[in-house]
């Protein structure tokens, strides 16, 4: 059974001249709701506009929609006088206060959350893959966890920071680690154990609604899916693809060892903190950690477990020969991040990187 998937993808809207980042998402988004409809929205901070697909059955046909909403967004910005980039962080721009869009949600955001709202410029992809009930949707997200930080370091796309090199391959993953209810979701025995926990989350005040579960892999409030939710927005449609139809494949695979009763890997949190920090900093050309070992080992080689893992999802979706073309492509040319830095070396210049970033639609206007 193939299952559906789609794919949200946030983008930062940059000025063409300085690069800097701009308040102009509102404007972008109303223009390319002409074209996409509710498929184009704002996001919590004015810098941001997100994108998505309607589900799909084929990766063809989903990497069809993405190059389409791209095109769609680049353009509506186009006739805005900025243009987007697909970068995990702001590259440059002055972020603090950060401009809030208008509407009571973000506000009660505001509110609730204050001073970590100020790091929400933050472009991630998420992907939804159909489940066929809540209860399944859990118990698949267990067998997730041990897959996540390789999945970090792969997806990595966020090494600068507002005009500096944090040293890290994926900052997003750090300053979103700070919120009560995100990261690596925990364990669950099942479907009652994942409401019990929210219910009492929701009643200590850490979260201020379901829409406020933040853990990297969570069954949508909104849609019948599971939501992994952990990778920097991809710099390219291919890498995009590619992350998409390796979460679908990690999903069959993993239902389909739910409904073998098989159990799930149960690593220890330790070890899985300490693997997400090490994706998040070294990305994929540095080393990180078999979760359910304690070894070392280079996240190139945890990428191909990976593939291995998943290869039986992708054959019987008819994409195996893309996605192990495409990660293939990738471990040779080089993840979002690797390419960010690349770009700076070469003139040292961050509008460099920026604009090695900027969505289909044609190159900025030299500033």
């Amino acid at each position: 059974m193939a299952l559906r998937f789609g794919v949200e993808e946030e983008y930062f809207v940059a000025d063409p001249g300085s690069r800097m980042v701009v308040p102009r998402a509102p404007a972008v988004v109303e223009r390319a709701s002409e074209a996409l409809g509710e498929r184009a929205s704002t996001e919590l901070i004015a810098f941001l506009a997100e994108a998505k697909t309607s589900p799909c059955d084929d990766l063809g046909k989903l990497e069809e929609q993405i190059r389409e909403m791209r095109a769609a967004m680049a353009a509506a910005a186009a006739r805005e006088g900025v243009l987007l980039a697909a970068t995990g962080t702001p590259v440059l721009g002055d972020l603090l206060p950060p401009p809030i869009v208008a509407g009571a949600r973000y506000a009660e955001s505001l509110a609730t959350y204050r001073a970590l709202d100020d790091e929400q410029c933050i472009c991630a992809c998420h992907v939804h893959v159909e489940m066929p009930d809540p209860e399944r949707a859990v118990l698949v997200s267990n067998h997730l966890r041990p897959w996540l930080p390789t999945l970090v370091a792969l997806a990595a796309n966020s090494p600068y920071w507002a005009g500096r090199d944090t040293g890290y391959a994926c900052w997003r993953v750090m300053t979103w680690a700070r919120w009560p209810v995100a990261g690596p979701p925990p364990f669950f025995r099942s479907l009652a154990h994942y409401e019990e926990l929210v219910e009492t989350l929701l009643g200590c005040g850490a979260l201020m609604d379901t829409g406020t579960i933040f853990w990297d892999v969570r069954p949508s409030a909104r849609l019948p899916t599971l939501e992994i939710r952990l990778g920097d927005v991809a710099m390219t449609v291919a890498e995009a693809v590619l992350f998409a139809a390796l979460a679908r494949a990690l999903v069959r695979v993993s239902l389909t060892a739910v409904e073998a009763r098989e159990p799930a890997p149960d690593p220890a949190p330790e070890l899985l903190r300490a693997a997400y920090w090490l994706a998040a900093r070294n990305g994929l050309p540095g080393d990180g950690i078999d979760v359910c070992t304690g070894r070392r080992v280079p996240f190139r080689r945890l990428a191909g477990d990976l593939l291995a893992h998943v290869r039986p999802a992708l054959a019987e979706a008819g994409d195996l020969d893309r996605a192990a073309a495409g990660l293939a492509a990738v471990l040779e040319e080089g993840n979002g991040a690797q390419r960010q830095r690349a770009a700076y070396r070469r003139r040292e210049r961050l509008a460099d990187v920026v604009d090695v970033a900027v969505l289909d639609g044609g190159p900025p206007s030299r500033g």
